[in-house]
């Protein structure tokens, strides 16, 4: 159906499932804007990487005293360690995103076994006449 401002209403273009109006600040960053504002941030904690091994030289020279460039070199050392955690955070998934895993592999033997799940399986008997199992020569 169409307005006479020849704008689309509808459930697939303006409202949510629930009916409330869908607002474009909603919307997810694009991606290329994602990985500018992490790079961003990766570079502004790094940015105080070298001033820090300055400013532990500069301590050093004018106090003589090597325990105040030590310590912030020690508060330096994480730096680059945080600044990739950081940068490699996404945004929160939202509830709408589908979920990757799918469990389609064979169960998993439990780590402590109980009576419901017992750990080892009975052996395979192999029947009478088909040449195989153990004790028979192949």
């Amino acid at each position: 159906m169409w307005n006479s401002g020849g704008m689309k209403h509808g459930p697939e273009l303006s409202f949510d499932d629930e009916g409330r109006p869908v607002l474009i600040t909603r919307a997810a960053l694009p991606q290329d804007e994602q990985h500018r504002e992490r790079v961003r941030k990766y570079l502004t904690i790094m940015a105080f990487r070298i001033p820090a091994l300055v400013l532990a030289a500069a301590a050093y020279g004018i106090w003589q005293n090597g325990l105040i460039s030590l310590a912030i070199i020690v508060v330096s050392i994480p730096l680059p360690w945080i600044a990739v955690l950081i940068a490699n955070d996404r945004p929160p998934r939202s509830a709408s995103e589908p979920r990757r895993y799918q469990d389609a592999g064979p169960r998993r033997t439990p780590l402590f076994p109980t009576a419901e799940r017992p750990a080892l399986q009975p052996p395979v008997r192999p029947t009478p006449g088909t040449g195989t199992g153990p004790g028979v020569p192949h």
